[in-house]
């Protein structure tokens, strides 16, 4: 490298970076006319032979690895009651925290407000990517994103995330083997309280749920969707348990809604587990400080989380990132869940 007085110069950078001086400044200078993989690849030259014109271009510089972003659509009363992203937002950190790096956090109210708030982000390069939840059929942060950029790694079925680097669970699988554990169990009447129908997760555990009952001959289930706050796992477990031929067992969509059911359950005299079999996803703590312990498909969602964080940090490093197999959820049987004491005839 040849440096004037040991200094690094912009020469130095574009020699590194296999470029134009004239194209180091228009990085730095955030103009248009270099394409974003040029624009990365000044950046990381720059940043190897710690270079900037000046402190307030290098911490523009730096910053593009140093945070990654992360949107929620969620209220943040509810944010901070909900176990999954508190784990999984955890797992994320332990990632971050061996890499010296920060999670910017937001909480938004739709989804346009997200496609706003990310296309800030990586204009005035505060984020260096962004991990994407909560995926909707036909989503439409995928092409603004696309358009832009972004690295970005999305948590959904790889039907659900327009050919984004995707790390998913296999819901359709954990699904099924909820179900045929309940029958195997002697239930015939199950029901499912399940997340807001326009999450995509949502939608393909409503088909498994049918479908695992189809296959088995049963009569189909009757689902209930609806917000996932304890309240409303609530409501939406009291209006199954008032129908006239209630459910035997239920599966929830979270911890939280599963716990309310089991306040329900007790509230109007149902015995869990001998008169309603009640199951929960995700397994966080929870599941083990009820009475009776909740019945939980388990999930290692700090695990899940760590391996996001990794999988986007080898999409910003520019490393061909090859599909993941999913993670799937496993039963874990526990004192919530048992034969009906009086099998209904299906």
């Amino acid at each position: 490298m040849s440096t004037s007085a040991g200094r690094v110069t912009i020469k130095d950078v574009a020699a590194a970076a296999g470029v134009s001086k004239g194209a180091v400044s228009i990085a730095f200078n955030h103009k248009p006319g270099l394409a974003e993989p040029t624009r990365e690849r000044i950046f990381a030259a720059a940043r190897e032979l710690g270079w900037a014109p000046n402190s307030s271009a290098r911490n523009l510089s730096t910053q593009r690895t140093d945070t990654i972003g992360l949107a929620l659509c969620r209220p943040a009363r509810l944010l901070g009651l909900e176990p999954f992203y508190m784990e999984f937002i955890s797992g994320i950190e332990s990632v971050l925290a061996e890499r010296s790096c920060s999670l910017l956090l937001r909480l938004v109210s739709s989804l346009d407000e997200e496609i706003a708030l990310q296309e800030t982000w990586w204009r005035e390069r505060q984020v260096g990517g962004s991990i994407l939840v909560d995926f909707h059929q036909g989503d439409p942060r995928i092409e603004p994103l696309k358009r832009l950029g972004v690295p970005a790694v999305a948590v959904g079925h790889p039907d659900l995330t327009g050919g984004l680097p995707s790390v998913w669970t296999d819901d359709a699988t954990a699904v099924a083997e909820a179900v045929r554990y309940l029958a195997a169990l002697g239930h015939r009447r199950i029901a499912r309280v399940g997340g807001p129908q326009g999450l995509g997760h949502s939608a393909i555990r409503e088909r498994a749920f049918q479908d695992t009952l189809r296959d088995l001959g049963l009569a189909p289930g009757i689902q209930v969707s609806t917000g996932f706050a304890g309240e409303e796992g609530a409501r939406a477990t009291r209006s199954l348990l008032l129908r006239p031929e209630r459910p035997t067992a239920v599966v929830y969509d979270n911890d939280i809604m599963a716990v309310a059911g089991l306040g329900v359950a007790a509230e109007m005299g149902i015995a869990v587990p001998d008169d309603l079999s009640l199951l929960a996803w995700d397994d966080s703590q929870l599941c083990r400080l009820t009475h009776p312990t909740l019945s939980a498909m388990s999930h290692d969602v700090y695990g899940f989380g760590a391996q996001v964080t990794r999988e986007l940090f080898a999409v910003i490093a520019g490393r061909e990132v090859s599909p993941l197999p999913p993670h799937a959820p496993a039963l874990t049987p526990r004192a919530s869940t048992a034969a009906p004491r009086r099998p209904p005839t299906s």
